[in-house]
Formats: structure tokens, sequence, C-alpha cells
């Protein structure tokens, strides 16, 4: 297989599977394929996985980690591949795990760090657990349901968006393209109109002072905190509720943590669940 770290060979058919890069175990799950550890990036709790894919789980997968793996439990589960899809993008990582078994990163061309998309995150675990079949199955479900939603909702195309959160320390921060989170928007047609992806110089995410909070004004304001709970503060946040579009009514400040979480999750499932919760709110948002 082809990856940013180079070609990587898988000798047979993986069975024993970690999944330690973002959603990578939604990924496996969704291809039929339950891993023996994971990485529970969105801090779910419990078995580590979004509740989209809890039917699929009948074990109890290890945690392993998120940006700093436990490489001592890692190889404990003396795993036949270690799927790292979505990832930081750096060596150092791939190096730590690349003696414990053959680590499956992103597809060349991924520069952005974490920004693999759904679309190659699903082909390239397809590929690693040699179920391609039911990949493009997956990918072509998805991709249909968002032509019908832009179909169904011909305002999308023709509005501006603008993505950000509201983090640990009480700061604002906004997503770029290459984004989970802006990715799925502007699938659904919303356009990107902004300079922050320049400010972000080569990240998912850059941080905003205060006084450049009005960077996320647009057509349509997608806001959420970090932190459970927080949203309260950010319906009565001055400098957020100061914006254009939140004077307008076009702020949307989502509160619900699944809904959170499968919008950041970045996987086909996961985008799924997130559409039905997200669709019905742009709708209302626009038809202000």
């Amino acid at each position: 297989m082809e990856t940013v770290h180079g070609d990587v060979d898988l000798p047979e058919v993986p069975t024993d599977v970690v999944a330690l890069g973002w959603s990578d175990a939604d990924t496996s799950l969704a291809l039929g394929v339950e891993p023996v550890g994971v990485a529970d990036w969105l801090e779910y709790g419990g078995n580590g996985l979004g509740p989209w894919v809890e039917e699929q789980v009948e074990g109890d997968p290890v945690q392993l980690g998120t940006m700093e793996p436990n490489v001592e439990a890692t190889a404990s589960l003396e795993p036949d591949v270690i799927l790292d899809t979505r990832s930081d993008l750096t060596q150092e990582r791939y190096d730590m795990l690349s003696p414990i078994a053959p680590v499956v990163g992103p597809p060349p061309g991924v520069e952005i760090t974490y920004g693999t998309t759904w679309q190659e995150q699903t082909r390239q675990v397809a590929a690693a657990l040699d179920r391609q079949e039911r990949g493009e199955e997956l990918v072509t479900e998805l991709e249909e349901r968002f032509a019908d939603l832009r179909e169904e909702h011909p305002e999308f195309t023709d509005s501006t968006i603008a993505v950000g959160a509201y983090d640990y320390d009480g700061g604002f921060g906004a997503y770029v393209p290459g984004d989970t989170r802006t990715d799925l928007l502007t699938d659904l047609g919303f356009e990107y109109d902004s300079e922050l992806a320049d400010k972000a110089d080569g990240a998912f995410y850059t941080d905003l002072s205060a006084e450049n909070v009005e960077a996320l004004d647009a057509d349509l304001t997608v806001v959420f905190p970090l932190e459970a709970g927080a949203a309260e503060e950010l319906q009565n946040d001055p400098v957020l509720q100061g914006l254009d579009s939140a004077q307008d009514g076009r702020l949307i400040v989502l509160d619900d943590q699944d809904l959170i979480d499968a919008f950041s999750s970045g996987s086909a499932p996961g985008v799924h669940h997130a559409l039905d919760g997200i669709v019905p709110q742009l709708v209302q948002a626009l038809d202000q």
C-alpha cells in the first residue's frame, strides 16, 4: 500500500487490527472489522467509540491513547496492522509505531495534519483490510446523499460558511478547508470565504484573538464548544453575538454532544449521523 511514509507491505489479510488514527475505528467497524485496540480522540468514554457504530461492537477494545499512544499496550495486542490514516503526519510517530506492525498511514498527497478526507480514509482502511468493494459502497452511498442534499437545498450553494470552536481557555478558533468539519459543509455546497486558511499554515485549525473573531462572520456561522456543557457561554458571549450573522439569526451554536462528536468525527458513519442533526439547523438558520 502507498502511504505518506512510503510503501507498506501487508503479507496477509489482517485479523487483529489496531485503529489509532482519528476515526479509523469508526471506519474499520463500518467495513465489518472490529479493532482490538482503539484511540478515543473525541473522548467518548466507555468503549471509546461513537454511538453511531456501537451496534457493531461486540468486544471491549483496549484504549491506547491518541497523540501519544501507549506503545507497550499496542505491542501487547500483537496486531497484524496499525491503522493511522488520519494523523499528525510526523515521521516520529510512524517510526515509533512501525516496529510493532505495518502502519497504514494517510495516502500520498495529504499535507494538512489530520487532513485525510473521509473518502480517502474509507478507501485506505478498506484496502488495508481487503474490503475494497464494501469501501466503495460506503463512499458511493455518502456521496450520493450529499448530491441529493445539494439538489434539495440550492440555497446552500449560494451561501458562504465559517466554522469555529470555543476552546478550553475561553478563546475562539477557526477550522479551515481540509478539516473534516469544514469539508462536510462545503460538500453540502457552501462556499468557504475566508483568508483564515493562510493563517492556519498547513494545519486544520487556527486560533483567533478577540479582535479577529469577526473572521467567523459569513452568510452562515457554525460554532461549537470543545468543552462539554459550554454552549451556554457561547450563547451569551458578546463578541460572538456581535457578529452580523448572529444579529441576523444566522449563527448556529451546536449544543448536542453526540452531534458535535459526529460533526468532528469525519468518518463515513459519523458524517451520516452529523447530517441527520445539522441539516435541519442549516435550513432553519438560512430561512431567517
